[in-house]
């Protein structure tokens, strides 16, 4: 049976070389690219079917690695390529001469399995054949199913094509009322990330009156919510996402003069394989557009966004804290002496149990004495806790980079377990001043500025002064 099992193996290997090579298009030379025959349709569906086919895990794993390592950039031909680049500027040719061989290189650079990809990507179903098989290779890359730098490589050259084909003209902003389409209200309630949606009853609610949900679909997938933006609109800036999403009377009609905020409370991807495309920017601003139309007298667009990560950053802090220095530098002696107290424990590892099993948020007394140091820290994390230069948080540097103002912290503003475990309850509101947004944008991805409000810096500096990192 072992034998049996090997040779199976070794025909399924076998097959799975065959295809490729029947699928993927060659590069043809240069001098002849323009007149190529275009590879036959049936192929790029026959890899397509042959694909869909495979379990899901290492028979796909397989697949995407050898596409990757075997029908990749023809290194020897690029070598050779750069060094006549080289030749040309070296003789100093004259430019027309320079720009062929640049041109001939750009060819060379360009990897086998991109022609595989451009034909899929005009077939019938074929863009969102390649969203779900860059959503496989996202996944493989995350969990280590697939790895190396050929797969790398694939991954970068699939997402900046379809960077391309799911550019702004390409999507269609579609709004969802408690009319639309089953299945639209269906995928919308199971892609909610960030506050998940418990019942009907509340998807009714959160597409109902004072609130506004959109999403983006593409003109090859009609139909399909492939990044969803909820919106809540209100009198004021909201410091609590309980007021938002908790259940209420879905009778009310609206009063639009009540209405002079609008708060951006939650933005999903739908789609794995669209990650690190840029749309969560182009649907902010086209829902932008979308209400000043319908209500322009709302005067302030503000978020009210998760801090994901904080509090496993903060129980590292203490962590780190307490190995070094036997004494914590994080609170000011008085603070430490009243947690202590609460406690019953002079070092940091009953409180950093209390925050990974959430149970500190049942004693009053706690949460009163850390409400002071933990909102000094989640300004910190917020405003001074760097990736290569830009904020640490994925959320902050999303607003950041479209040019928002970081506004306010909030102090238990989202209490549900979820809320308590990503980052102790507190959430942020990121303002969009619209006249300011684009010189914000430009002075943070230039200089990496963030502006920030009187409260946040009051913060930052009150961190600085009492906390010692």
């Amino acid at each position: 049976r072992g034998l049996r099992r090997l040779s199976v193996a070794a025909g399924s290997v076998a097959g799975m070389e065959e295809l490729l090579s029947r699928s993927v298009p060659p590069l043809p030379p240069y001098e002849t690219k323009e007149k190529a025959p275009p590879p036959a349709e049936l192929r790029s569906a026959e890899f397509m079917r042959y694909y869909r086919a495979l379990e899901a895990g290492p028979p796909r794993a397989e697949l995407l690695t050898r596409l990757a390592r075997d029908f990749g950039v023809d290194h020897g031909r690029v070598a050779e390529f750069s060094a006549k680049v080289l030749q040309a500027r070296e003789q100093q040719r004259e430019l027309g001469a320079l720009l062929q061989a640049e041109d001939r290189l750009r060819y060379y650079l360009s990897p086998q399995y991109r022609g595989l990809f451009q034909h899929l990507g005009r077939l019938e179903g074929g863009l969102r054949f390649l969203v779900e098989l860059r959503g496989d290779l996202v996944e493989g890359l995350a969990t280590k199913a697939v790895d190396g730098p050929h797969v790398k490589e694939m991954n970068g050259v699939l997402k900046n094509m379809l960077s391309e084909w799911f550019s702004t003209g390409f999507l269609n902003l579609e709004r969802v009322t408690w009319q639309s389409p089953c299945e639209v209200l269906q995928k919308i309630s199971d892609s909610e990330a960030v506050h998940p949606v418990r019942n009907w009853v509340d998807m009714k609610r959160r597409v109902g009156s004072y609130r506004r949900c959109y999403f983006f679909s593409h003109c090859a997938i009609p139909g399909e919510p492939l990044i969803v933006l909820h919106v809540a609109l209100t009198s004021d800036i909201s410091s609590s996402i309980q007021a938002i999403v908790k259940e209420a009377p879905p009778l009310e009609t609206e009063d639009t003069d009540k209405i002079t905020t609008a708060i951006f409370y939650s933005i999903s991807l739908t789609q794995q394989g669209l990650q690190g495309v840029e749309l969560g920017t182009y649907l902010i601003k086209r829902v932008v557009k979308e209400l000043q139309k319908e209500l322009p007298q709302i005067q302030a667009f503000s978020t009210l966004s998760p801090i994901p990560g904080f509090t496993k950053w903060l129980v590292g802090l203490l962590s780190s804290q307490t190995k070094e220095l036997e004494r914590n530098e994080l609170f000011t002696e008085s603070e430490w002496q009243e947690i202590s107290k609460i406690t019953g424990d002079s070092t940091t590892e009953t409180l950093k149990k209390l925050l990974n099993n959430n149970e500190w948020v049942r004693s009053e007394k706690l949460v009163k004495v850390l409400h002071s140091p933990f909102m000094r820290l989640c300004a910190w994390y917020l405003y001074g806790e760097k990736h290569r230069g830009y904020a640490l948080n994925p959320v902050a540097n999303f607003h950041l980079q479209n040019g928002s103002v970081m506004w306010r912290i909030n102090w238990m503003a989202d209490t549900s377990p979820r809320g308590i475990a990503a980052s102790c309850g507190m959430m942020v509101n990121y303002r969009y001043f619209l006249e300011d947004t684009a010189s914000n944008s430009a002075a943070y991805l230039g200089t990496k500025q963030i502006k920030a409000s009187e409260q946040v810096l009051s913060l930052v500096s009150q961190f600085q002064q009492n906390s010692k990192l």
